[in-house]
């Protein structure tokens, strides 16, 4: 149903995002080819991706926003892309596991986070102001709070999408499915 584009076939206003994909990853992922269908959907995403990317939450703090997006909305690409992050950031490996399983994570700053993203959801943001408190005092700042909505929003487009468009694990993604 949807094609596998490449810089050639792509929508003009694709052709761009495509060549500065290939550029940063070394290749073209086929979930990037296949959105960029959409050159809207495509530009909104990696836009939003590297405003997410630059906010105050760390990089791991992200990864568990990301995770909790990708597994609870069942994005098989999106898990493996993200464990390979994980990976690369030396996350510990029961983390990992945690994160990929939907269970609680060892590590209590990283749990509220993971449970204050998944209050949201649950919500659609009407979260109480003593939840937000628990966030806080776990370390995270009201700044914080907002990013991970970002981090929501974000990871909703691009699960939703991927899944859409059946988006299949690049073979350098296969060693972390």
């Amino acid at each position: 149903m949807f094609t596998v584009h490449t810089v050639e076939s792509a929508p003009a206003a694709s052709r761009r995002l495509i060549a500065e994909t290939v550029k940063h990853q070394g290749y073209l992922p086929e979930a990037v080819a296949l959105l960029a269908e959409s050159p809207e959907l495509l530009s909104t995403f990696l836009k939003a991706s590297g405003t997410f990317g630059a906010s105050t939450l760390d990089p791991l703090a992200q990864e568990v926003v990301i995770m909790t997006m990708a597994t609870r909305n069942g994005c098989h690409l999106c898990v493996a892309m993200h464990t390979a992050r994980l990976s690369a950031l030396a996350a510990d490996p029961d983390l990992i596991a945690d994160l990929r399983a939907g269970t609680p994570v060892g590590d209590p700053r990283l749990e509220a986070l993971r449970q204050f993203t998944l209050r949201i959801l649950a919500t659609a943001g009407a979260v109480d102001d003593g939840e937000v408190a628990e966030f806080v005092d776990a370390g995270f700042t009201p700044r914080n709070a907002l990013e991970v909505v970002l981090g929501i929003g974000t990871y909703t487009m691009s699960t939703l999408a991927n899944r859409l468009v059946r988006a299949p694990l690049d073979e350098p993604l296969k060693a972390f499915a």
